[in-house]
């Protein structure tokens, strides 16, 4: 066969790949400047963009993206409003810009160029050499330069982040001078910051809403931001006298105009019936001003973090509010991120809540799963991936759910500052069969209720069990459960229907076992802990010596000793049982991890960067 046949032309196949591999590098180069130049002037339709979140806190970097589950692919689309010689855009673990995975557009002053690259344990930038950030164009706009790439993902390179659900710590940055190389790029010397957002939005139908439908919206009373870096407000309402009872069927951000970076996230609390009354407070959450009652508004009705979007309930449910037993009085919770310490900026943000009196058949329920909020569960100092799990137990569901199950829609993971991961799996007869709620790269910074990608079914006898892994390495002490910001929580609240009286279903070691856990150090340690009635946990745990021995102890106490459970009715009254000292769940089979699908190789990417005709970089 001719293909075969290699004598008498050894010189040819080297010289014709030189030939072709510099054709190759000429068409890529020829084509991006001919696409860009036809795409300039051409404003992006937003409807191909749905999700949207500014980068940066003066609103200069906005980006837009789209998720394709078919095509395993995120297409993002970056509006850059004053480019100057370049920027970085790309994922992290938690946001650091070592062992980042970046986008990269840099101009020497004269050209421009765009290539994937990623930064070592120092932060010093390298040339991938599988070029997975694809750019698809670029183009100019009155409002500035828009970018569209796109990113599988997962791309089995080992640079590279791999796009799981949860949140996502972006990163970017912003090149102010000329630089000759992507290598010339120091990364500690430029302006920059991160942002989280959940990428991988779930792909559901929005459910037909009713013609009765009404509106409300709580929002801040055109209050002057504080011009400090991190501000929590808490703003007070109040129903009508007699407003009956509602579902509320569907809710979505209000942000003031300006004020999109600002605005970090928002929360709506019901405050709790038992109280004829409460303060009509406004003002900053941590002012001495503000009234203790208002700690007693806690009962979540809505929220929204920055990037998502309106919140649906499913066709069949909603949430009740109004009504008997129901308080008149919520609470608007926002937090703002003020890193340029902006001062005098107005903000009237909020949430705008749809609700209906043509009831659905269902009202929906918020449950709490996982650990009670208590110090026998602790965390010990000098920790980089520390575990304790909260249980829900097949016995508490047996007992309190429906014989038809429940529907779990939506879930917002919670711990405080040390949590790092959250994840919550169903179980039935000793097998893990789902994943109700998992975020890998989990911040306390950012939480919000999201929208399960599909509904879960949860059944009496079945067990939900949730995990929780903690970083305590800037910790010097050991760190207690509780609910101060300093002591931790490990929280999955679901969203389902139909509502239950099951409240609370959650799970705590025995005391008497870590009472014996408190004797077993004193024994082996010259260091004595004092276990008398009066020394509270936490002073116990204060004073044991982390050594290594006491460190494997206590993991071990939580992976086998007996537990308290908690199985709570709405009035905090445990079901009728026996709940003290009860057995963990015996787990025979565990559900497997997930292998990442390597996308179809679509020829060569070469490791060089893309060169990019933009024109006159700065504007004059």
């Amino acid at each position: 066969l001719p293909s075969m046949q290699t004598s008498g032309c050894k010189p040819c196949p080297s010289f014709k790949l030189r030939e072709v591999a510099s054709m190759y590098f000429t068409m890529i180069a020829v084509f991006l400047v001919i696409l860009v130049v036809a795409l300039q002037g051409s404003a992006p339709r937003e409807s191909d963009f749905p999700y949207k979140v500014p980068l940066d806190p003066q609103g200069l970097l906005e980006l837009s993206w789209n998720v394709s589950y078919p095509e395993q692919t995120v297409h993002f689309q970056l509006l850059v409003r004053d480019l100057k010689f370049g920027l970085l855009f790309g994922m992290s673990d938690r946001g650091e810009f070592e062992n980042a995975d970046l986008a990269v557009l840099w101009s020497d002053g004269h050209n421009s160029y765009f290539g994937d690259a990623w930064s070592d344990t120092k932060g010093q930038l390298h040339m991938d050499s599988q070029q997975d950030y694809q750019l698809l164009g670029a183009r100019r706009a009155t409002e500035g330069l828009y970018l569209l790439f796109r990113r599988a993902f997962s791309t089995c390179d080992p640079k590279d982040y791999l796009i799981e659900d949860g949140t996502v710590h972006l990163i970017y940055g912003i090149l102010e001078k000329p630089v000759h190389s992507l290598q010339a790029i120091n990364i500690s010397a430029i302006h920059r910051g991160l942002q989280r957002v959940q990428l991988l939005k779930p792909n559901i139908t929005i459910p037909e809403l009713p013609s009765d439908m009404k509106t409300m919206e709580l929002t801040a009373p055109n209050i002057v931001i504080p011009s400090e870096e991190t501000t929590y407000w808490c703003y007070m309402a109040e129903l009508p006298a007699g407003f009956p009872k509602h579902h509320i069927i569907m809710y979505e951000p209000v942000i003031t105009a300006g004020n999109e970076a600002l605005v970090h996230h928002m929360e709506v609390f019901q405050c709790a019936a038992e109280f004829d009354s409460f303060p009509l407070y406004n003002g900053p959450c941590d002012s001495k001003m503000k009234p203790e009652r208002l700690n007693y508004c806690r009962h979540v009705l809505a929220a929204w973090a920055m990037g998502a979007q309106a919140f649906y309930y499913p066709e069949e449910a909603g949430l009740a509010f109004g009504g008997p037993g129901s308080s008149r009085y919520l609470r608007l919770e926002v937090h703002y991120h003020n890193p340029l310490m902006f001062k005098g900026r107005r903000d009237s943000s909020g949430i705008r809540l749809y609700y209906t009196s043509t009831l659905r058949r269902h009202d929906a329920g918020i449950m709490e799963l996982g650990l009670v909020y208590t110090p026998v569960m602790a965390i010990p100092p000098g920790e980089d991936a520390f575990i304790l799990t909260g249980y829900c137990t097949d016995k508490c569901t047996q007992l309190a759910l429906p014989a038809a199950g429940i529907r779990i829609f939506a879930s917002q993971l919670h711990t405080h500052l040390a949590g790092r991961k959250v994840v919550t799996v169903l179980s039935r007869d000793g097998r893990e069969r789902q994943v109700v709620n998992a975020d890998r790269h989990y911040s306390p910074h950012f939480q919000e209720i999201r929208m399960l990608k599909e509904v879960v079914a949860v059944f009496p006898g079945d067990e939900l069990i949730t995990t929780c892994t903690y970083n305590t390495e800037d910790r010097s002490r050991a760190t207690v459960g509780g609910f101060g910001i300093l002591e931790e929580m490990c929280v999955n609240y679901v969203h389902y229907y139909p509502q239950t009286q099951l409240e609370l279903c959650k799970s705590a070691v025995d005391p008497g076992y870590l009472h014996r856990y408190f004797n077993l150090v004193n024994r082996f340690n010259d260091e004595e802990v004092c276990t008398c009635p009066q020394v509270s946990v936490p002073q116990q745990f204060f004073s044991v010596p982390w050594n290594t021995f006491n460190r494997d102890v206590l993991k071990s106490l939580y992976s086998f000793a007996p537990i308290s459970m908690h199985c709570n009715k709405s009035s905090a009254v445990r079901f009728p049982g026996e709940w003290e000292k009860q057995p963990l769940p015996s787990i025979t089979e565990r559900l497997r991890e997930p292998v990442p699908r390597c996308p179809p190789t679509p020829g060569p990417r070469p490791a060089a960067p893309v060169p990019l005709d933009l024109g006159k970089l700065r504007r004059d």
